[in-house]
């Protein structure tokens, strides 16, 4: 992968953000998707921001090869702390990363949100954890999307500012892919009930703390929910 080619999971993510948008690429690693977006002429101006020196340096070295210093700004930050108000920020980008760990670095930087008016999420794991997030501080859902990449599912929720109220399944799976319900979908959930079934099933001689106990009847919640999505 790199700023010419980029994987499927990030062309994806690259396809929801709006023809002349000023970015954020929170978490850039080597800057590539803002590099690619740049050199796509779909975006003139970008932000790739890393907390880590290393692939803050990486990040550098891409966008001075790819000659784009003029387009891509490259900042050693915490977060959405790699904004300034004089950016003019209109869409965020966090991708690769854990849902609960994403919903942290939005609550942390949420001042700076201000002047955006979309976020492109890309969780690696427990998107419910960004749906949450929107709900309790007036975002809402207005696209999704499920792939399958190197036998690996990966979700992108896109919010933009609203207010919404979402079920308890629409929450936990997502109100635009129960729609779909996707081959990718599909195999995750399919995953995803056998993996609880299993942790169920290895609870039965467990000692009966209130945490088990609270555990087991999450696990059967989410079961019964994801069990009706499956057969229709």
């Amino acid at each position: 992968m790199n700023s010419i080619q980029l994987s499927n999971r990030l062309k994806k993510v690259c396809s929801y953000v709006k023809e002349d948008a000023v970015i954020a690429d929170i978490g850039s690693d080597h800057a590539y998707l803002p590099c690619y977006l740049v050199l796509n002429n779909k975006v003139n101006k970008a932000i790739a921001g890393e907390v880590v020196r290393g692939p803050y340096e990486s990040a550098l070295r891409n966008v001075k090869k790819n000659g784009l210093q003029e387009h891509v700004s490259v900042r050693l930050a915490n977060g959405l702390f790699a904004i300034e108000p004089s950016d003019d920020v209109d869409t965020v980008i966090i991708a690769g990363m854990g849902g609960t760990l994403i919903s942290t670095i939005l609550d942390k930087g949420i001042a700076l949100l201000g002047n955006v008016s979309r976020l492109i999420l890309q969780p690696n794991l427990h998107a419910q954890a960004i749906r949450q997030w929107a709900v309790e501080n007036k975002w809402k859902i207005v696209a999704e999307d499920i792939l399958n990449e190197d036998d690996k599912i990966y979700e992108i929720v896109v919010l933009e500012k609203g207010s919404e109220v979402y079920n308890e399944l629409e929450l936990l799976v997502g109100p635009f892919l129960i729609s779909s319900k996707n081959d990718a979908f599909i195999e995750k959930w399919t995953r995803e009930t056998n993996e609880w079934r299993r942790v169920l099933k290895s609870l039965e001689n467990a000692e009966e703390t209130m945490a088990i106990k609270s555990k087991k009847e999450q696990l059967i919640t989410n079961l019964a929910l994801i069990g009706k999505v499956l057969s229709t």
